[in-house]
Order: C-alpha cells, then structure tokens, then sequence
C-alpha cells in the first residue's frame, strides 16, 4: 500500500508542474466582467458560457463569493452576501456543478433580483467562481472508485464579476494614496495607487503630465485602465518614464472617470 501511494503522489506531482492557466481544458467564453444598470425592484438576467476544449468530460462546480482588491496585490474572496456592497444575495443561478462534455459548451443562467428600497446607492458586487472538480476530489460526483487518499492537487478558478449599478447613482471619488518613483538601469516608471472611497465602481484613464523645472511641457504617461471598486485600491505601476533625462520635474497626475469626474494631484520628481 505504501508504494502505490508513492506512484500516485509521483504521478499528481508532474500534473501540477505542467498544468497549463486553464481549467484543464475549461475556459470561460465571453468576458469576466457583468456590468448592469439596474433599478431598485427590477430583475435581469445573465449568461455565463463555460466550453470544454479537452477531448474527456470535466466537472466543473460554480459558487459565490464576495470581493475586494487592495494595491499591495492581495485580494479578499469572502462568504457571499458579507460585504456592505455585495448584491449575492440578489443572484441565483443554475447549474451549481456538472460534467460538461469533451468539445461541448454548457451555459450557466443567472438572475438578478434587486430589492426594492430608496437607500440602495452606487454599485453593487460579488463574484460566480467557475471551479475544475478534480476526479480523486471528494466534491465530485463520479464516485468513490474515483478518489484516493493522499496526493497533491492543482486547484484553478475562473471568477465571473456580477456588477449593478444602481442607475446613476452613487458619490464618485478617489484618493491618491501612494505615489513612488522606481528608478533602475534599465527602465523607470511611476508607481501609483489609488483607492476609490466612493460609492460607484469607477475605470478611470491615468495618465501623468510632465514639466521640466522651467515650467516646459515635455510629454504625457499613461497607464492601462483598471477597475476599481468602492472600498477597493489599486497599483499603477506601467507609466514608463525612461525616457526622461536627470532632472527635477513638475509631474501632474490625472484620473479621469468621465462625465466631469476628474481627480488630479502634483508631484515633484526627482530624476536620478
């Protein structure tokens, strides 16, 4: 018995190493992002299509969580409906887990019931988490012949977020935290994070506009656009500054969310 159990780690250990990002196969069609506008009583309904490229039938098992993110990278998957934001409790969906078929596509439906109620304000969130059921799992339906006792196992999961925005409603700000400049032999970039304090998701542009010491425009950075959530942060860190020479510069840095939301701060960097 020891050494069957010996293969089978061996064997869950080359598995782990050359499992490639996907769900063994499963991927998600469509993006990771449901945004609604919705109404207070209102009732929508969502889709979320799962496809199976591997040429053998995988499990798959589909649940909730809350979410938050934070601009030191780490990220808060909690028990749904816990947040003061979280709309979980307004989505039921179906199915909860299944074998989708080798070269088949399943859908998984979602409905979104939004209370009735005047102090519901901004947005509102959580997550539908597509999981992988592995055959030796004891969450898998294929029976007990199919697991076994020790073994190491890769568990990878695609996360659906489920958006609501309460019409136009809701404070829009944000907070510029931390702003650092990283200087190294190759490259120089401006880090900067931000925390939306605000009460509706925002997906702002970002850029920095900078000045040399005479007052002179000498160009403008941009960074990719992020979501950020309300009670959420964020780290920008790609506006690439390299090509700027030693100096001290006057440095302007912009979010702009739109519809006359514009959120700036002033910086002096030093060019080393």
């Amino acid at each position: 018995m020891k050494s069957k159990k010996n293969i089978i780690i061996a064997a869950l250990v080359i598995i782990y190493i050359f499992a490639g990002p996907c769900l063994a196969g499963i991927s998600v069609i469509g993006s990771l992002v449901h945004r609604k506008d919705v109404t207070p009583g209102e009732n929508h309904k969502g889709t979320v299509t799962l496809f199976n490229k591997d040429d053998v039938p995988q499990e798959v098992r589909i649940y909730q969580t809350d979410y938050l993110c934070f601009a030191d990278g780490s990220n808060l998957y909690g028990e749904p409906g816990k947040l003061k934001r979280s709309n979980a409790n307004w989505i039921t969906f179906s199915p909860r887990q299944i074998i989708i078929p080798a070269q088949a596509t399943i859908t998984v439906n979602y409905t979104i019931k939004v209370p009735n109620g005047d102090d519901l304000i901004g947005t509102y969130w959580s997550m539908l988490m597509v999981e992988q059921v592995p055959d030796d799992s004891p969450l898998s339906s294929k029976g007990e012949n199919a697991r076994i006792d020790v073994g190491i196992r890769q568990i990878v999961r695609y996360g659906i977020q489920i958006t609501t925005d309460i019409s136009d409603t809701g404070e829009r700000k944000l907070n510029f935290t931390n702003t650092k400049l990283i200087n190294d032999k190759q490259k120089r970039t401006l880090q900067l994070d931000i925390e939306n304090v605000g009460q509706r998701l925002l997906r702002p542009f970002v850029w920095v506009e900078v000045y040399n010491s005479k007052g002179e425009y000498v160009g403008k950075f941009e960074a990719e656009r992020k979501r950020i959530y309300p009670g959420s942060s964020v780290r920008y860190y790609s506006m690439d500054l390299t090509i700027l020479e030693k100096g001290q510069y006057q440095a302007l840095v912009v979010a702009d969310c739109s519809d006359d939301f514009i959120f700036g701060t002033n910086h002096i960097l030093n060019i080393l």
